[in-house]
């Protein structure tokens, strides 16, 4: 609601990629029950002080209510996500269809994705794609918190260094002349591969520990934006907390806050950054249990 200015009369909401549908039409529903609440206290003060009238009726009952559009829609049969890079961005600009007309020149455009893994797609691709419909600003909000570390139980997220949030904790460090923080962390991640595998720790969180989320948050939007963006642009995040409070249940979450349910994670995290620092491609899969 800060991200549109309180404003559901100047915003439209939408999705992308189709990956993000089930989560869209929570964030409408959750927008509507906000936007009731606020509509009965405001009915409620206009009872009370003698000003409700059929104008008060109309701006609160039948404007300003959030407007969800299809604005960008993938063709299914395209998977971008397992393309190779080179060809990543190409496939994109062909993948999704536009509608036009819907979003207005004075419109905060909402694009809620599912994820920001590297934010490639979003840099070369997705917001010009949004901005060809001319809003006043895009806001991109991730159902996903920051993703800071990588994964080894099964999705292929080893390679600490094209991680978008990893990249703007980096540059925050070096704008802050903080550079040598690096390799101590370096240092850090050797010396826990020489504990027994039980004992090990994911030394990497200490390159957050000096950040904030909005720090990093606005560095992201800074290093995601295009040159050329037609419009202002912001990027954020669901929280850790509600993402736990949103889902039932125990859930996998090593990704957003490096707490890995094996010693194999804290290793492969310890590993990633040290190929990182190192200028190693690759998967860090090859562990030294």
């Amino acid at each position: 609601m800060d991200s549109l200015e309180d404003r559901f009369d100047k915003s439209a909401i939408t999705y992308i990629p189709n990956t993000a549908e089930t989560a869209y039409y929570g964030l409408l529903e959750g927008l509507r029950v906000y936007r009731r609440k606020r509509v009965h206290a405001q009915l409620l003060e206009a009872l009370r002080n003698g000003t409700l009238d059929e104008n008060m009726l109309d701006s609160a009952i039948l404007k300003r209510w959030p407007r969800g559009e299809k604005i960008a829609h993938k063709d299914i049969k395209m998977r971008t996500f397992i393309t190779q890079e080179k060809s990543r961005a190409q496939l994109v600009s062909h993948v999704y269809d536009l509608t036009y007309g819907a979003v207005g020149p004075e419109d905060v455009l909402v694009a809620l994705d599912d994820s920001i893994v590297r934010g490639t797609t979003l840099r070369r691709s997705i917001l010009r794609i949004l901005g060809r419909t001319n809003p006043r600003k895009i806001v991109i909000a991730s159902t996903a918190p920051q993703i800071r570390y990588p994964d080894c139980y099964g999705i292929d997220m080893s390679e600490l260094g094209n991680f978008i949030a990893f990249q703007a904790a980096v540059s925050l460090i070096k704008q802050h002349g903080q550079v040598r923080l690096l390799e101590e962390v370096y240092k850090a991640c050797r010396e826990e591969l020489a504990k027994p595998k039980e004992e090990r720790r994911n030394c990497v969180k200490a390159i957050y520990e000096g950040l904030t989320e909005a720090e990093i948050s606005r560095e992201i939007t800074r290093l995601v934006t295009p040159h050329d963006a037609p419009c202002p642009v912001e990027v954020i995040f669901q929280t850790i907390e509600n993402l736990h409070e949103s889902i039932e249940g125990p859930c996998g979450d090593w990704y957003f806050t490096g707490d890995y349910p094996t010693p194999g994670g804290y290793t492969t995290v310890n590993v990633a950054y040290m190929r990182w620092f190192e200028g190693k491609g690759g998967r860090a899969y090859d562990l030294p249990l």
